[in-house]
């Protein structure tokens, strides 16, 4: 196995920056008139400029079947009760418990940093790998924790984690969409070569692809074709805000298949044509987004994700929704949990500004529209668990998320007055992160 050192990388910048320098240089220079070949030089800068930030994909490990399966090992669906039920089971509220404990300790205290560097500590990401949150869709047959789907269980520590910051839970839980969508889907051999991975020490970072960069994205029609070559498929196209990108050793990407429509492909980081360049956000910084470039990536005909259903992409599409919905409940009760205490404490003519009307009602309204995007989500992701048809579910949960999430971040930096505006406290963040629910597809999955 060969890896890419950051020697290697940084004697790469370097050789880059002295040739464009070289190339500006020239153009300024008279001689190009002289000998007629200015054209051909600003064409080359040009192209230099524009191409110049792109990078290979990193250099990822070798994945091999460790075991050989007869068919697809799957998680079985839960069994309904009859009632709609949000108290969490025991297993649930252990992992529960261990998320909120993990963000109070250690992603709060490092997420105002993480912001500012764009990128998430590695050891923070190591140690929310040791909570188990990426083997979460792996069956237990190939070392997973979970006998059954375990949707519920996925938001609960989405949202836990995303109190702390919703970027870094982005960066942390990212890898583990990758592994659901195969665990869900896959067939027995892309099951047994690549879901061990998932479940050891070095959890390789990896991406749900399906967004793409460009204006009212709808991910049922996708501008990334995959078209069939003999035995193989050749994909072209663009996915956009991938978290960890350039560090990312697997990938599942979403394309317009020839004769199938859109689906799954899964692809690995040392495949020819995958190149990715940063793409940094307004929100979710710390997840270090970047952008996916496929031009002629030629896949074999065993990539296609399982079947290549086009029911499953659709149940990928609205299982990613549920997923960011989870994100935005835990980024919206961290801004209701940070200005409650903050409106009681504050004093304006001699008491506190909660007992303003406009300031109680506004706090209220947080209240009121995170415990209705909780229980829409939750809703959703429990007849996702069941195998019950959950696409109006996940859609009214997106469409809450989406403009009611929003609404809590700019009504809690809004109640801070001048202090909301400041990265002294984390309101403005958290405002950032919320418009995330609405842009997202893909990247995370329940």
């Amino acid at each position: 196995m060969t890896t890419t050192t950051d020697t290697d990388r940084g004697m790469a910048e370097r050789g880059m920056g002295f040739g464009l320098r070289a190339l500006n240089r020239l153009a300024g220079s008279d001689l190009l008139d002289r000998i007629r070949l200015r054209k051909q030089v600003e064409k080359a800068l040009f192209q230099g400029t524009k191409n110049g930030f792109r990078s290979a994909t990193a250099a990822g490990r070798t994945f091999k079947a460790a075991q050989q399966l007869g068919k697809p090992a799957r998680q079985k669906r839960s069994k309904s009760k009859g009632l709609f039920d949000v108290t969490p089971d025991d297993e649930q509220q252990m992992f529960q418990e261990a998320g909120r404990a993990f963000a109070e300790q250690k992603i709060r205290p490092a997420a105002l940093d993480a912001d500012a560097a764009c990128k998430t500590p590695p050891e923070l990401l190591e140690q929310a790998a040791e909570l188990g949150v990426n083997m979460l869709g792996v069956p237990e047959q190939l070392g997973g924790v979970m006998h059954e789907q375990s949707a519920v269980t996925s938001v609960l520590i989405g949202e836990a984690l995303a109190h702390g910051d919703m970027g870094i839970a982005y960066a942390a839980l990212a890898p583990g969409a990758v592994a659901t969508a195969i665990g869900l889907w896959g067939s027995a051999e892309q099951e047994a070569t690549y879901l061990p991975a998932f479940t050891g020490e070095n959890v390789p970072a990896a991406a749900l692809a399906i967004l793409e960069p460009r204006p009212l994205f709808d991910p049922l029609k996708l501008e990334t074709k995959a078209r069939r070559d003999g035995e193989e498929w050749v994909l072209d196209g663009a996915k956009s805000l991938l978290a960890r990108a350039g560090e990312c050793e697997l990938f599942v990407i979403a394309a317009d298949a020839e004769g199938i429509g859109p689906t799954l492909f899964v692809a690995e980081s040392g495949t020819k044509g995958l190149a990715v360049e940063d793409e940094p956000a307004m929100g979710l910084r710390p997840a270090a987004t970047g952008r996916l470039l496929i031009e002629d990536a030629r896949l074999p005909a065993d990539a296609l994700l399982g079947d290549g259903k086009s029911a499953d992409y659709v149940e990928c599409v609205n299982r990613a929704r549920v997923a960011w919905c989870g994100l935005a409940i835990g980024a919206a009760q961290a801004v209701l949990d940070y200005v409650i205490p903050y409106v009681n404490e504050r004093q304006a003519f001699g008491e506190p500004i909660s007992n303003r009307q406009g300031v109680a009602f506004a706090v209220s309204d947080i209240g009121i529209e995170t415990g209705g995007l909780r229980l829409a989500t939750y809703r959703a992701a429990s007849r996702a668990d069941r195998g019950d048809e959950f696409g109006r579910e996940a859609a009214i949960a997106r469409r809450l998320s989406a403009v009611k999430g929003m609404q809590i971040g700019s009504d809690g930096v809004q109640l801070l007055g001048g202090h909301g505006f400041v990265k002294e406290h984390p309101v403005e963040r958290w405002y950032r992160d919320l418009r995330a629910a609405g842009v997202m597809e893909g990247a995370l999955l329940v």
